[in-house]
């Protein structure tokens, strides 16, 4: 083996390490709680949303780094090449440096609600914390009793597009939590899918993820009803009045919707050739809330 190939594989494995794709985790909810506060209002604070996305992604790589330290600790990573611990070989430093992320991601948010003097942005974000805290922080790590999906969808979903909307207007609203619904079962759907692939190495460390209490076949049913719903409810939206007609662009990430149902469905049992399933959950995430949250922003627009 050449040094060329050894760099390039130590390469691949520092990117999936770090995950680039996944960041639009963080983005997504911000953009689409900023977007319908432009529809709704007709404003845009720059300075917030710009200070608000860095946080986001800030506080998003705590928990991604906080993850791989924890999950070292009971052994479920035994097997992960790309964790950071077992890359770095240095637990300490991973954990510093998560938590590093995490100050500097509510110092951001500080600074919203000190511009604001409105402490409500940070209550929610804080809260969210809390929910990634839990999801596989000791004592409680949920996600090994299988509520991690039930975590995400409230973090990723509610939480952050009621704090994305407020942090514009200082007000609730109806529609954003309406769209916090489809959001947060898209971010969902990317960790369900992150579970098809470890069914072996969960069953040994005792998670009971949703796919080994259901079952990979089960599993992929369930994918196939939460990726359809996702787009009925734009459709309800639309028809109701709370979303505009724009955000039935959403219908452009349809292509990614069936590609992942078909993929899980075809090689849900099979470890190796479904692991990629949660990267086109990603591509679902990233184009559906994308051309839904332009939705809003063109109907303003008004072309």
């Amino acid at each position: 083996m050449t040094v060329q190939t050894v760099n390039k594989s130590a390469n691949k494995l520092w990117l999936a390490a770090i995950k680039p794709p996944m960041y639009s985790v963080a983005i997504m909810p911000i953009f689409v709680g900023t977007a319908i506060a432009i529809w709704e209002k007709g404003l845009i604070n720059w300075s917030v949303f710009l200070t608000f996305i860095t946080s986001a992604i800030l506080i998003l790589a705590w928990e991604n780094i906080s993850n791989d330290v924890f999950d070292s600790e009971t052994g479920i990573d035994k097997n992960k090449h790309h964790s950071l611990v077992n890359l770095t070989g240095n637990k300490s430093l991973i954990f510093w440096l998560g938590n590093l992320c995490l100050l500097l991601g509510i110092l951001g948010i500080l600074a919203i609600s000190w511009w604001q003097h409105d402490l409500t942005v940070i209550g929610l974000i804080l809260l969210c914390c809390f929910l990634g805290y839990v999801y596989q922080g000791p004592p409680f790590r949920l996600g090994y009793q299988g509520l991690g999906e039930i975590l995400c969808f409230f973090a990723f979903g509610p939480l952050a597009i009621s704090a994305a909307y407020y942090s514009q207007t200082q007000t609730w609203s109806m529609t954003s939590f309406a769209a916090s619904i489809i959001i947060g079962i898209t971010t969902t759907i990317i960790l369900f899918c992150s579970h098809f692939h470890q069914v072996e190495d969960d069953l040994a460390a005792g998670k009971r993820s949703p796919i080994v209490r259901m079952g990979t076949k089960v599993g992929s049913q369930i994918l196939n009803w939460s990726c359809g719903i996702v787009f009925v409810l734009i459709s309800i939206g639309v028809g109701l009045g709370f979303f505009p007609v724009w955000s039935l662009l959403s219908f452009g990430s349809l292509p990614f919707a069936l590609q992942l149902c078909r993929h899980v469905g075809n090689y849900h049992d099979q470890p190796e050739k479904v692991s990629n399933s949660k990267f086109i959950g990603v591509y679902l995430h990233f184009f559906s809330g994308l051309l839904f949250g332009s939705g809003f922003i063109l109907e303003v627009v008004k072309f």
